[in-house]
C-alpha cells in the first residue's frame, strides 16, 4: 500500500474544505502552496487515489486562463486590503499622537506666564490647528452620537398608536373631519377613499364612485360632506352617514417604538391585507365637477364651504360653485402641472403649487377681481404650500427644503429648512404651528416654524412606514391620535405626539 504524501493529504483536506464550503472562494498561503504539488503527484501518476481527488478539487467549469486571472484579481483585492489596513493603523496612531499633544500644548498653554505674548501665541495657533484636525476627525462619531440621542428623545414623545390597514394600493391623502363624527379619510391609488374610525382603526364607509386614482381627499367645515380629487379628471362631492363604534378596552393600546432599525424593501404584496368587505359603500356622488382636461391631483373646500377649488395636470386650478357645480373661475398661469391646492381656514385665500417650482397665491376677498402673487423659493417641484391660521404660507418641494413666509412680506423666507429627502404634503398644527413632513426616505420629521427641529418619528422593525410617506395631517383634539400619515405602503398610521413635552426638550 502506498505511503499517502504530504500534497496527498493537502490534497484530501482541500477536497474536504471543497464539501463543506462549495460557495466560497478560499485564498491562502497554505492552498497556493499545495497547487504545484499536486499538480506534481498527478504527473508523476503516483496514486489512484491522488487523481480522483484533484480531479474533483479541480472541476470547474471556468477555462484555466480565466481562473487564473480570478485568482489574480482575487490576489491584487486582498493586496489593495492589507494596504488600507495598515494605512488604517498608521492613521490611528497619528490621531493618539495629536491627542497627546493636544493634551500637552493646553497644559502650556495654561501653565505659562500670561505675560509671555509670543508664546502664547504660538501655543494657541497649534492648538487650533490641531483642533480642527481633531473636530474634522470626529465629527462622524459626534453626528452618530447626537443622531442616536435625537432618536431616544423621539421615541420618548412620539409613539405610533393606530395603523389602518385596508387599501390595496397606495394611500396619496388623508385628512380628518372637522365635525361630528370625527373620522378619518383616506384616498387611494385603488380607486378607492375610505373612512375609518380614529379609536378602533375599522373602516365606516367605503366611497367607490371615482374610475381613477383619488388623489385627496377633504372633509365640509359644518356638513358631513367629503370632496375627493381623482385621476379620471374630475372632483366628486359626496355625503355620508356613518356611526362610530364602541372602543373596545385594551390593556395598553399605545404600542411604544423600538431603536431606529431600517426595514426590508419586501413589499407586502405576498401578505396583502384583505379590504373590509363588510364596510358599507357609497357609489354615486352628490356633484360632479367637470371641467379639466387631465388629472385632478388635489382638491379643497373654501371658507364657509359654498365653494371649492380643484388643481389639475392641465397647469389650471378651478374654482366651482358647490350648489350649482358651475365653474367660476380658471386659474391659470402655471407652466406646468400642478400638484397641489390649499384654502386659507379663515379667509378667501387660495394657494397653488406646480412642477414649475413657482406656488402662486390667489385673492378672492373682493369679489369684483382677484388678483394673483408667484413666488418663486424652490429649485424643484413645489409638491404642497399650506396656510397656517395666522399670517404664514410653508411651502414644501422636491429640492429637500420647507420654507416658511409671511403673507405680509413675500419676499423672502423667514425661515427655511433643509433635509436629507424629497418633501410630499405637508401639514401644520393649529395651536402650536408645528409642521410635519412626510418624505420620499420614509422619514416624519416635526419641525417649528422658525426652522428648529423638534423630533423624528420613530420606525422601527416592523412598525412605521415602509415606503414613500405622501401625506401628514394634524388633528389635536384627539387625546388618542393627534398626527396621521399615510404612505405608498398601503397604509395610515396615527400617532401620538406628547406637544407639551416636545416644546419642552426644544
Amino acid at each position: 500500500m502506498p505511503v499517502e504524501s504530504g500534497s496527498s493529504a493537502a490534497a484530501r483536506q482541500a477536497k474536504q474544505k471543497r464539501k463543506s464550503h462549495s460557495l466560497s472562494i478560499r485564498r491562502t498561503n497554505s492552498t497556493e502552496q499545495d497547487r504545484p504539488g499536486l499538480q506534481r503527484d498527478l504527473l508523476e501518476g503516483q496514486s489512484s487515489d491522488n487523481l480522483d481527488s484533484f480531479m474533483r478539487v479541480e472541476e470547474t467549469k471556468l477555462p484555466l486562463s480565466l481562473r487564473t486571472n480570478l485568482l489574480d484579481l482575487f490576489g491584487q483585492i486582498e493586496r489593495e486590503f492589507e494596504n488600507l489596513y495598515l494605512e488604517n493603523i498608521e492613521l490611528r496612531r497619528e490621531i493618539e499622537s495629536l491627542n497627546d499633544r493636544l493634551a500637552a500644548d493646553g497644559q502650556t498653554v495654561e501653565g505659562a506666564d500670561l505675560a509671555k505674548g509670543a508664546l502664547k501665541t504660538k501655543a494657541s495657533h497649534s492648538t487650533s490647528q490641531l483642533s480642527q484636525k481633531l473636530k474634522t476627525t470626529y465629527k462622524a462619531s459626534t453626528s452618530k452620537i447626537v443622531s442616536s440621542f435625537k432618536a431616544t428623545t423621539s421615541r420618548a414623545v412620539c409613539q405610533l398608536v393606530k395603523e389602518y390597514v385596508g387599501h390595496r394600493d397606495g394611500i396619496w391623502d388623508l385628512s380628518v373631519a372637522r365635525t361630528q363624527p370625527v373620522v378619518l379619510g383616506t384616498a387611494s391609488a385603488d380607486h378607492t377613499a375610505m373612512l375609518w374610525s380614529i379609536e378602533t382603526g375599522k373602516c365606516l364607509l367605503k366611497y367607490l364612485g371615482h374610475q381613477g386614482s383619488v388623489n385627496s381627499i377633504k372633509f365640509h367645515p359644518t356638513e358631513q360632506m367629503a370632496l375627493t380629487a381623482s385621476g379620471d379628471q374630475t372632483a366628486h362631492i359626496w355625503r355620508y352617514l356613518v356611526q362610530l363604534p364602541t372602543p373596545q378596552p385594551v390593556a395598553d393600546t399605545v404600542t411604544p417604538c423600538e431603536d431606529d432599525l431600517d426595514f426590508s424593501d419586501k413589499d407586502d404584496a405576498d401578505g396583502e391585507a384583505e379590504g373590509p368587505n363588510d364596510c358599507p359603500s357609497v357609489r354615486v356622488p352628490t356633484t360632479t365637477l367637470r371641467s379639466h382636461q387631465g388629472v385632478v391631483i388635489a382638491a379643497d373646500w373654501l371658507v364657509g364651504g359654498k365653494q371649492v377649488v380643484t388643481a389639475s395636470w392641465d397647469r389650471a386650478a378651478n374654482l366651482y360653485d358647490v350648489e350649482t357645480s358651475e365653474l367660476v373661475h380658471s386659474l391659470t398661469g402655471h407652466d406646468q402641472e400642478l400638484t397641489h391646492c390649499c384654502t386659507h381656514p379663515n379667509q378667501r385665500l387660495v394657494v397653488t403649487s406646480s412642477r414649475d417650482t413657482t406656488f402662486r397665491l390667489w385673492d378672492f376677498r373682493d369679489p369684483s377681481i382677484h388678483s394673483v402673487n408667484v413666488f418663486q423659493g424652490h429649485t424643484d417641484t413645489v409638491t404642497s404650500a399650506v396656510f397656517t391660521v395666522g399670517d404664514n404660507v410653508v411651502s414644501g418641494s422636491d429640492d429637500r427644503t420647507v420654507k416658511v413666509w409671511d403673507l405680509k412680506n413675500m419676499r423672502s423666507p423667514i425661515a427655511a429648512i433643509r433635509t436629507d429627502s424629497a418633501v410630499n404634503r405637508i401639514s401644520v398644527s393649529v395651536n402650536q404651528k408645528i409642521i410635519a413632513l412626510p418624505h420620499d426616505n420614509r422619514q416624519v420629521r416635526l419641525f417649528d416654524m422658525s426652522g428648529v427641529r423638534l423630533a423624528r418619528l420613530p420606525r422601527s422593525n416592523r412598525q412605521g412606514h415602509r415606503r414613500m410617506v405622501c401625506c401628514s395631517a394634524w388633528c389635536e383634539d384627539n387625546t388618542a391620535c393627534n398626527l396621521f400619515t399615510c404612505g405608498f405602503d398601503r397604509q395610515a398610521i396615527g400617532w401620538n405626539i406628547n406637544i407639551p413635552a416636545l416644546l419642552q426638550e426644544k
